[in-house]
């Protein structure tokens, strides 16, 4: 169990982010058009997987623009923003602010890869979806770098991550 803050009031996590140099866990989520995406449909990428609570919010939805913006110049490693979203609100969104390299994924199903990536929040008002989170992969899917934002009304670390890939 890991604890981080909400507005400065402590909450917690089910467990601590994998760690660095392991292999990732699998995963099924669920695209937008409604299929189950794995991390096997992702093979020989390099991945960014930007776990949020929602992109519903304003700290969320800054947090994808500005990692769209990132993908307009670079193309050595894909964005995958995962949120307990409906698929229908996350296509809504991206369509609204024009996010297009961002590949969005809900854990509409269930909260497997919260658990397994140890981002599910465990108490407190956003118990049973996912903290913040940043998790890079390398093209054979070993986990590389990873942050756990300690505040979840902050945005994460981006250059950092994008650093991984440098």
């Amino acid at each position: 169990m890991t604890e981080i803050t909400l507005k400065g009031t402590p909450i917690h996590t089910n467990a601590t982010l994998p760690e660095i140099g392991s292999p990732a866990p699998d995963f099924v989520l669920i695209s937008t058009d409604l299929k189950e995406r794995s991390l096997k449909d992702y093979k020989g990428k390099n991945l960014i997987l930007s776990i949020v609570p929602s992109l519903d919010t304003p700290v969320c939805l800054t947090s994808a623009k500005k990692f769209e913006e990132v993908l307009a110049n670079r193309s050595d490693f894909r964005i995958l923003y995962i949120s307990a979203d409906l698929p229908f609100a996350l296509k809504r969104a991206c369509g609204l602010e024009k996010l297009k390299k961002v590949e969005t994924l809900s854990m509409m199903r269930d909260r497997k890869f919260a658990e397994d990536y140890g981002v599910l929040i465990t108490d407190g008002p956003l118990q049973g979806i996912a903290a913040r989170a940043l998790v890079a992969l390398d093209e054979d899917h070993t986990i590389i770098y990873t942050e756990l934002v300690p505040e979840i009304a902050q945005e994460p670390d981006y250059e950092k991550v994008m650093d991984t890939f440098s």
